[in-house]
């Protein structure tokens, strides 16, 4: 085999490791605990012989590595290959992690915010194929995201850009996570989404999903979108303030990006069309008449395997663009 990416996608309850050919086909993976609690010593020491045990039941060993790409929460110093902080592991202080494991297993090794990966795998094979200008939005607890511009992503002065999340819609609305107030992620994530619901029960609105909150405490995004599906009132009001702090978003990233494509993902696209088309509609409610725009919005297709999938990839692109060290 001529080349072998490997894409490491570095959580904090877990790492998923996948072996790639040149095609970014997937050889095999697998998965292991990432036992953040015992230090990035222990970590990558573990990263890096799952790597070898994925290699040698393939036949081939860590010689047979062209490049390896790690995808993982930040902030970080991309270009430098060092992780400043991560809320998910956090004895991961200023910690080199490309140095440390390519002094365990030889070979050259890239690393990005694992948004930006998943961004990378999607342009690269997935949903964003054949375009050269992208948005992603990952939908889960938070909302991450990734710009692709004319081919390559876009990182920022201090290599920390595309926050999508954080981009505010609603000057002085609710409070986010992060210190702000009024941000896409307040209203639109899974968990704000739910926490609307919620708080619309305990403010006394009627809805089919009161017997939820008073059988188990507390509501989920994908309560919200099978109550949707049952005709509830409620829930199509919630989907509606998220579907619509998501339309505004992709408006305003339209015209500072231009993108092709705008491509959602995450486990809040499991709600199917009934979201996507909500995006879509208050998208065009809202969005300019000086000109027709052919920006296509659509959910990603690589799902829990975007994170490998996106750090192999990018591993091959920094190979291809002679990047690597």
């Amino acid at each position: 085999m001529s080349e072998v990416f490997v894409g490491i996608d570095l959580g904090g309850t877990n790492i998923k490791i996948g072996l790639f050919d040149s095609q970014v086909k997937l050889i095999s993976k697998t998965a292991v605990a990432t036992e953040a609690d015992m230090g990035p010593e222990v970590v990558i020491d573990k990263m890096a012989q799952t790597v070898e045990e994925l290699l040698t039941g393939e036949g081939m060993s860590a010689r047979d590595i062209t490049a390896i790409g790690i995808g993982t929460p930040g902030p970080a110093k991309y270009s430098e290959g060092i992780i400043i902080k991560s809320t998910n592991m956090p004895k991961f202080k200023n910690v080199p992690i490309c140095r440390m494991l390519n002094e365990k297993l030889g070979a050259p090794v890239v690393f990005d915010n694992d948004a930006n990966v998943a961004c990378w795998g999607e342009y690269a094979v997935g949903a964003g194929k054949g375009v050269k200008n992208m948005v992603f939005f990952t939908l889960g607890t938070g909302i991450g995201g990734g710009i692709i511009n004319n081919g390559e992503l876009v990182h920022g002065c201090d290599e920390n850009a595309a926050e999508l999340g954080h981009i505010i819609i609603y000057p002085d609305g609710r409070e986010c996570n992060c210190g702000q107030r009024g941000c896409v992620e307040a209203y639109a994530s899974a968990d704000s989404t739910a926490r609307r619901a919620q708080e619309a029960l305990e403010a006394g609105s009627e809805s089919s999903l009161k017997k939820v909150l008073d059988q188990t405490g507390t509501i989920t995004s994908k309560d919200v979108y099978e109550h949707l599906a049952a005709g509830d009132k409620l829930a199509r009001e919630i989907t509606d303030g998220t579907a619509k702090a998501l339309a505004i978003t992709c408006i305003n990233m339209l015209h500072v990006t231009e993108p092709k494509r705008i491509v959602f993902a995450g486990g809040m696209i499991a709600a199917g069309d009934v979201l996507l088309n909500r995006i879509q509609d208050f998208f065009d409610e809202h969005i300019w008449t000086l000109k027709a725009e052919p920006v296509e919005i659509c959910f990603a297709t690589l799902g829990e395997d975007a994170g490998i999938i996106g750090a192999a990839a990018l591993a091959q692109h920094a190979h291809q663009q002679g990047k690597l060290k």
